[in-house]
C-alpha cells in the first residue's frame, strides 16, 4: 500500500510517523515539507498535494499534518473524492474509517504525541470501511454533495 504524507513543516512527529509507516511495510510518498531538500510548504499546498495523490490513485491513502490539523483537514477536503478526518485519538480514527470511509488521516502537530499517533495508526490501518446498507447510503450522499458542488 502506498501512503502519501504531507505537512507544512517537518518535525520529530512527522519523521516518527514516516518511520512507523515504513516499518509496517507501506511505501511512503512524501509531499510538501516532507520532500527531501524542500523548505516549508504552506498547509493548503502540502495538504492538497496529498489529497490529489489519493484522488488520482497515485497513493492508496494519505496522512496530512498542520499545527492544529484543522487547516490541513479543510484543505484536503476541498479535493473531490477525499474524506479527510482530523483524529486526536484511536476511537475517532476507527469511527472515521467505519462510518465515513475516510481516506486521508489528519493529525495535529501540536496535540499528537508519538504514542497517540501509533495508536491512531493502529486503529486506522486495522479498521475496514463499513459495508452495511445504511452506511453506504451516507457515503452516496457525500458523493452527491461533491457532485452538486461541481455543478
Amino acid at each position: 500500500m502506498k501512503i502519501a504524507i504531507g505537512s507544512d513543516e517537518r518535525t520529530h512527529l512527522t519523521d516518527k510517523v514516516i518511520a512507523e509507516l515504513q516499518q509496517r511495510g507501506y511505501e511512503v510518498l512524501p509531499c510538501g515539507s516532507l520532500v527531501e531538500n524542500e523548505s516549508d510548504v504552506d498547509w493548503p499546498l502540502s495538504s492538497s498535494q496529498v489529497a490529489v495523490a489519493v484522488a488520482s490513485q497515485q497513493a492508496d491513502e494519505g496522512i496530512v499534518f498542520c499545527w492544529t490539523g484543522t487547516g490541513a483537514s479543510i484543505a484536503a477536503n476541498k479535493v473531490s473524492g477525499i474524506r479527510a478526518a482530523l483524529c486526536h485519538d484511536a476511537e475517532t480514527a476507527r469511527s472515521a474509517r467505519i462510518w465515513n470511509h475516510a481516506n486521508v488521516l489528519v493529525l495535529s502537530l501540536r496535540a499528537t504525541t508519538e504514542a497517540i499517533a501509533k495508536e491512531i495508526l493502529d486503529a486506522w490501518f486495522t479498521t475496514p470501511f463499513s459495508s452495511d446498507e445504511w452506511n453506504l447510503q451516507q457515503i452516496k450522499r457525500i458523493k452527491q454533495l461533491e457532485q452538486s458542488a461541481k455543478d
